[in-house]
């Protein structure tokens, strides 16, 4: 028997266990493709998230999923950069994905840079000083998000260094999120 010849038994078998077989190479193989086809546009393997609270509203909701481009191949504007010149997700400036404190393992957090500091400036108008270079962020929500991030829990008084940032955002679907939403964390 060629090769051949054992591929169309393959293929046109009936039998349970050769047809699973084939289920599960199907979708290992549509996975590997699209993994592979998200690597080459957005540097990432997995360059989606799914949206878990309301701060960025109303530009991104819960259960939207977005996809990030990674941050070695894109450039973050900030709001006060792209205010006039660029808009991204209804506003100026870049929304950007990054772990709080740097941490590995916790829920990165999707807000939009809104300027940057060097170490020593004031973080904001009479505000402290920075402890290291990086971004000030804000989630675009008005009524949950009046105060920088820098400002309240979510990264309090320590800008978001460079290579605590992920990635910046690009695309969004709305409600797809959802079936993500819905799993628990693996």
């Amino acid at each position: 028997m060629t090769f051949k010849d054992k591929y169309r038994a393959f293929k046109e078998s009936d039998n349970f266990y050769v047809s699973l077989t084939r289920d599960i190479l199907s979708v290992f193989i549509a996975v590997l493709i699209f993994a592979s086809f998200s690597q080459v546009v957005f540097g990432m393997w997995t360059p989606m998230v799914a949206v878990e609270s309301g701060s960025m509203e109303p530009h991104m909701k819960v259960g939207d999923i977005v996809f990030i481009k990674s941050i070695d191949r894109t450039e973050i504007v900030t709001y006060s950069e792209g205010m006039n010149e660029y808009t991204s997700f209804g506003t100026y400036g870049d929304v950007i994905l990054y772990k709080p404190y740097g941490k590995e393992g916790v829920t990165p957090i999707i807000h939009r840079a809104m300027y940057h500091v060097e170490e020593g400036e004031p973080m904001w108008e009479d505000g402290p000083e920075a402890p290291h270079s990086g971004y000030i962020t804000k989630g675009d929500n008005r009524q949950t998000n009046r105060y920088y991030d820098q400002q309240g829990q979510v990264s309090y008084l320590l800008p978001v260094k460079e290579e605590w940032v992920i990635g910046v955002a690009q695309y969004r679907i709305p409600y797809l999120g959802y079936l993500r939403l819905m799993l628990p964390n693996l």
